[in-house]
């Protein structure tokens, strides 16, 4: 299936009338991925496989009545989850694996989302292209060769080729929109305290300074 052309909204109504499942949904993002991660380097970790497709084979039993039930998520990789690496693009955690889910990432599972990976990114958000992680670039989704915008480099080009349906990011000044316009997506930035910033996201300052600030 075509995961470009669908939306949420789309991929929700698509769901509810048994036009395909949320199986179908994680087969066609990991096909995807598949296809492109190597050459655009887009995720730096990927759910395993059966677990992926066990999570979405226990929603396809639902009503799919949550507010987002099936639909594949792609996680910046700044966001902790309970036992999936999370390295904030930076090699000094590359073994990391937190024992709990940051709130943001709590809330989506709760609505039903299907957590897909961890998308590359500028180590700790130090940067506005996609070209400053410690793994590799990312590449921008219409030329691989091009820079993909940053910090969220990984969760726009994920949307872009099909690796899931939406993505989180982060935004100082322009980390999710930077790289959503040059990919050709909508990038939104949240007002400030909409979303926590606190509970499980790794600062991108001084650890004492943002605790101060939550």
């Amino acid at each position: 299936m075509n995961i470009q052309k669908l939306t949420i909204l789309s991929t929700l109504e698509g769901l509810r009338k048994k036009q395909f499942t949320a199986v179908d949904l994680a087969q066609g993002c990991l096909a995807n991925i598949k296809k492109y991660n190597d050459d655009y380097h887009v995720l730096l970790t990927v759910v395993d496989e059966d677990v992926l497709l066990t999570k979405a084979n226990e929603i396809d039993k639902t009503d799919y009545s949550r507010p987002l039930s099936g639909i594949p998520i792609v996680l910046k990789d700044l966001f902790s989850t309970d036992g999936l690496r999370t390295t904030a693009g930076s090699k000094v955690l590359e073994n990391y694996t937190p024992v709990y889910d940051a709130t943001v990432v709590r809330k989506l599972k709760e609505a039903g989302a299907i957590i897909i990976g961890k998308a590359n990114q500028d180590a700790w958000a130090h940067g506005s292209t996609g070209e400053n992680s410690d793994f590799t670039p990312t590449g921008n989704a219409y030329n691989k060769d091009y820079a993909a915008g940053g910090s969220s480099s990984g969760s726009a080009v994920a949307v872009a080729l099909g690796m899931a349906l939406a993505a989180t990011g982060t935004d100082t000044g322009g980390s999710i929109r930077v790289p959503a316009s040059w990919n050709n997506l909508i990038g939104l930035k949240p007002t400030y305290g909409r979303v926590s910033h606190c509970d499980g996201l790794i600062a991108r300052f001084d650890w004492s300074h943002y605790q101060n600030r939550c």
